[in-house]
């Protein structure tokens, strides 16, 4: 009786310590499981802020000083606006002169416009997409007007335009401080006061 009591209390013994022994395991198993995936958690979230911080940023911005890119805008909107008033007076004008001077701006301004849009590009600069506001009201004048009104009111715009026009090209082509820009005020400025003497040879003729 004594041995069968001593057995089965043997038994019992060993049961016990056999399920301790895997409890043990699998408490020892699901702290390492947890560990990995805090450790894992910790550094992917690491290498995401890392990222974030390193990633690189490109910015377009302008090669051009201040004062170049504000040369540069006005041309754009002076060269648009001549080009505009120009095809106006070439369907409007009644003078020979008129017109032939409102078609000579469509072209040389169109082709100084083209040049200087490619320009901007390579220099990072947004040329304005419109005219300015004295230009627009330059337009809507010329619009009401008719016959020898509108040639006389045309032809006095662009002699004032124009000898504006020259002098800010002369400052350009002196003091632009990017190379290429001032190449282009440079070749640009014979055309413009070719257009000045145009204009006042043509004003002269309609007094």
């Amino acid at each position: 009786m004594m041995r069968k009591t001593s057995t089965v209390l043997l038994c019992v013994t060993l049961t016990f310590l056999t399920f301790a022994c895997k409890n043990e395991t699998t408490d020892n198993s699901a702290t390492e499981t947890a560990t990995s995936v805090s450790d894992t958690s910790a550094t992917t979230t690491t290498m995401a802020t890392d990222t974030s911080a390193t990633a690189p940023t490109t910015t377009a911005s302008s090669s051009l000083s201040s004062s170049d890119t504000e040369f540069v805008n006005k041309a754009a909107q002076g060269g648009m606006a001549e080009v505009n008033l120009g095809q106006l007076a070439a369907s409007k004008g009644t003078s020979a002169d008129v017109k032939a001077f409102g078609n000579r701006m469509v072209s040389d301004h169109g082709k100084a416009n083209d040049e200087l849009k490619q320009l901007a590009q390579t220099k990072g600069v947004t040329l304005p997409a419109d005219i300015d506001q004295e230009s627009k009201d330059m337009a809507d004048k010329l619009g009401k007007a008719s016959g020898k009104d509108f040639d006389k009111q045309y032809i006095a715009g662009m002699v004032d335009d124009h000898e504006k026009d020259v002098k800010e090209f002369e400052k350009a082509s002196a003091s632009a401080q990017d190379p290429d820009l001032k190449a282009w005020a440079t070749k640009t400025l014979p055309t413009l006061k070719d257009h000045l003497k145009m204009a006042k040879d043509a004003k002269a003729k309609l007094k």
